[in-house]
């Protein structure tokens, strides 16, 4: 009978070891073992080593969507520039080359001829060159800024308490993210736009604000990258936000480069079309007043000939 017991015990005890043995910040994660080991699939048979204690890199994010797009898996469940120098992620997700740590890798080419410079957030930072493209270092953005617009609501915001709910919301979703670096949330009751700043000191390599954002583009844009499938839904007062649109901005400790060369064909249509207005409308003028010119020089000779004629009369 003890032997009975013993072992009921002891599969009640693996039971609860299997149900505690899950991955909280991605649940695409595959688990098991005593202890616990996570790993997800970024390749054919190449398998990525998680630490769900945190939030999850976002290269190792991108990484595995890639893969589960190629393989027909699904994909969804997982204010304006705040300086001249910010910029928005235009190319989308691709496949991108990891450090082991889940930093992304300076050069990136997307398993292409072709290769850019990115940022810590991934986000290309460069014209787009060939294999010889230089990237001499990867640099850190220092400032995140997420314009959110939320879904209307019964009675009007305390926008004072805005900060402070968007900052409590950040630091208990996102991984006791330090809501110090919340700096300042701006509102528009009237375009219900929400408008964060996130920053942290440049130089600091500690915090990461990019995984932050792209946790939260998740929870708003598609469905959360947790387990848990709650949303990113500040409360203000006794209302819950719910969010409808992101756009993340980002700043990085240098410029970025891009030239002309990165513009894309619509907008440099639009560059053409109103370069050839103006030349359209500077040709316009010219003709103008050649023509008023002309008119004035044949008025003239009129006129002297009239002269001519009076003196030769009298």
């Amino acid at each position: 009978m003890k032997i009975w017991i013993a072992l009921v015990l002891a599969a009640f005890a693996a039971g609860a070891s299997a149900q505690s043995c899950t991955c909280e910040t991605l649940k695409w994660a595959t688990c098991d073992g005593n202890p616990c080991s996570c790993t997800i699939l970024v390749d054919n048979n190449v398998k990525q080593t998680l630490d769900c204690t945190k939030l999850i890199p976002k290269c190792f994010l991108m990484k595995a969507e890639m893969y589960r797009a190629k393989k027909g898996l699904d994909t969804r469940t997982i204010g304006g520039k705040p300086v001249e120098t910010a910029f928005v992620d235009n190319d989308g997700i691709y496949d991108p080359e990891c450090e082991n740590d889940g930093k992304f890798k300076a050069k990136q080419c997307n398993n292409t001829e072709e290769c850019w410079c990115v940022n810590s957030a991934g986000v290309r930072r460069t014209d787009k060159g060939d294999k010889n493209h230089k990237c001499e270092e990867l640099v850190e953005t220092y400032w995140v800024r997420i314009q959110l617009t939320h879904k209307p609501v019964t009675t009007p915001l305390n926008a004072p308490n805005l900060k402070a709910a968007i900052a409590d919301a950040i630091h208990k979703r996102y991984d006791n993210f330090n809501k110090d670096m919340v700096e300042e949330v701006q509102y528009d009751p009237d375009a219900r736009l929400i408008v964060v700043d996130v920053k942290k000191p440049m130089g600091e390599r500690k915090s990461d604000l990019t995984n932050m954002a792209y946790y939260m583009e998740k929870d708003v844009k598609v469905l959360p990258l947790f387990k848990n499938q709650d949303k990113f839904e500040p409360t203000v007062g006794s209302q819950k936000l719910e969010m409808e649109n992101i756009l993340v901005y980002y700043v990085d400790e240098k410029a970025p480069t891009f030239t002309m060369k990165n513009l894309t064909g619509g907008i440099i249509a639009v560059i053409v079309v109103v370069v050839l207005g103006v030349i359209a409308g500077l040709l316009i003028l010219v003709s103008v007043c050649v023509c008023v010119s002309t008119d004035v020089i044949i008025s003239l000779i009129e006129v002297t000939d009239h002269v001519m004629s009076y003196q030769t009369e009298y």
